[in-house]
């Protein structure tokens, strides 16, 4: 029975492998929006085709890691590029609620390629870290904190290396792609064809683990830095505590107040308004009413003032007489009285 499904599966297997590719190649060159309904569509298809690939190969036991890779046939090379499709379109979704796990998705998928390349020994090349968890983490950018410059100046000669590589491999793909496509191709420019495909792939997988990681490192501090504005947002919703005193009783907190001047009960607006309202103001009726009462006290002030000063004059001419008089009667002139 299991015999009778193989050969079910196994002429599927090809149709399904050239429909997913074409729809990558297709989302490659497409000049629509990545979020667009279109290329959204095309994303999902191709990946559920890879997915039903990955579900036949593992029931096909295509590949055995007790053979090498001169005994995989030419012609089933190219399923070893499944997990690297299956990374490539997972970066491609734009879910941005589910980015995160996208992000984790795409580059599990890519280190399942290397570490399948690796074993095969398709190239030489060093595979990049495992992460697994939170320590991991925080020890590689702890790491990076104090970056070793012999390790980047590696880092960045590799670089040069694998695109000086992908270059001459794109060149030769594209001298060999119109024979294997049309079948006129014998077995060794087969297998030189997706050997050359396997090598393309694991510098694209290479470079999208490291900007994977940049990408994960980049939205863990957003959310780090998320959940500690809203903490503080929190404690900043809080009503505001009134202010008290601490006395000894109610009677004393009474008699001494809140130790501070008495807050101001109106704005300086209110206040206008409020003596606007009742006219006090100077531009207003008030200031008539006090030029009246000022001119009437003065004229009162007036006519006392003259009336001291003729009482003066009265007073002073009196003395003068007074004078004059006591100059022509000597001291006890006219007492008649108590005379002998």
């Amino acid at each position: 029975m299991a015999a009778a499904e193989d050969v079910f599966l196994l002429p599927r297997l090809p149709e399904l492998f050239e429909t997913s590719k074409q729809l990558l190649d297709e989302l490659e060159v497409a000049t629509e929006p990545t979020g667009s309904r279109i290329v959204q569509d095309k994303v999902f298809k191709a990946l559920d085709l890879l997915e039903k690939i990955a579900e036949m190969l593992s029931q096909l036991d295509l590949f055995s890691r007790n053979e090498d890779l001169e005994e995989i046939a030419s012609t089933d090379l190219k399923y070893l590029l499944v997990p690297a499709f299956q990374g490539v379109l997972a970066m491609k979704q734009v879910n941005t609620s589910k980015r995160l796990d996208h992000l984790q998705w795409a580059r599990e998928h890519f280190l399942n390629y290397l570490i399948q390349c690796h074993y095969y020994h398709v190239a030489e090349f060093e595979l990049p870290q495992i992460k697994n968890n939170s320590a991991e983490n925080n020890t590689a950018s702890s790491s990076m904190t104090y970056p070793n410059l012999v390790a980047m100046a590696s880092q960045r000669q590799a670089k040069i290396e694998r695109y000086k590589q992908k270059k001459e491999m794109e060149s030769r793909l594209s001298a060999l792609k119109s024979a294997v496509e049309s079948g006129q191709a014998d077995d060794e420019h087969v297998r030189e064809y997706y050997l050359i495909h396997l090598r393309r792939w694991i510098g694209i997988s290479l470079e999208e683990i490291e900007s994977i990681d940049q990408e994960i490192k980049i939205l863990r501090e957003k959310e780090s830095s998320k959940e500690a504005s809203t903490s503080h947002s929190s404690n900043q919703d809080r009503p505001p505590m009134k202010p008290f005193i601490l006395t000894r009783d109610v009677a004393q907190a009474k008699v001494f107040g809140a130790g501070y001047p008495s807050l101001a009960t109106m704005t300086v607006n209110d206040w206008y308004d409020q003596h606007q309202k009742y006219g006090t103001l100077p531009d207003q009726g008030i200031t008539r009413t006090t030029s009246a009462e000022f001119r009437k006290a003065a004229q009162q002030q007036e006519v006392k003032e003259q009336k001291e000063e003729a009482d003066d004059d009265k007073m002073l001419h009196r003395a003068r007489e007074w004078d004059d008089w006591k100059d022509t009667h000597p001291r006890g002139y006219g007492n008649r009285q108590n005379m002998g």
